[in-house]
């Protein structure tokens, strides 16, 4: 496959984030401090605990339910505020397919890098 021609699978990720994006960014309403426990279908080996208060636990749950979590899932363990702060570094972490869907849907989500660079 030449770089012209799109991905077949990747397609069918977009289309799967797609359908488990909210509405609007304001319907993630979950905790912000805290602990959670992910349930196993969105963990289904290792960790399933996480720490709001610890800024590389809470990056870990962001990228695990953003990946693996389902529309009520979304809403119920992410916010909107904190999915907004953390979006510069997590759209690095996430899959290029997850960060695309997101960013097109929500144009409040910065496109930057970490450093402040405006993204590609």
């Amino acid at each position: 496959m030449d770089a012209a021609t799109p991905d077949p699978r990747a397609e069918v990720l977009r289309d799967r984030y797609r359908s488990r994006l909210p509405e609007r960014l304001q319907e993630l309403d979950g905790p912000t401090r805290g602990t959670v426990d992910l349930p196993l279908h969105i963990v289904w080996s290792g960790r399933t605990s996480y720490s709001l208060d610890r800024p590389k636990s809470r990056m870990t749950l962001y990228r695990t339910v953003l990946a693996e979590g389902l529309r009520e899932d979304l809403a119920a363990f992410l916010h909107h505020r904190l999915l907004a702060e953390q979006w510069p570094v997590l759209r690095r972490l996430a899959s290029s397919c997850i960060r695309e869907v997101w960013e097109d849907a929500f144009h409040e989500l910065p496109r930057t890098t970490a450093t402040g660079t405006t993204a590609a």
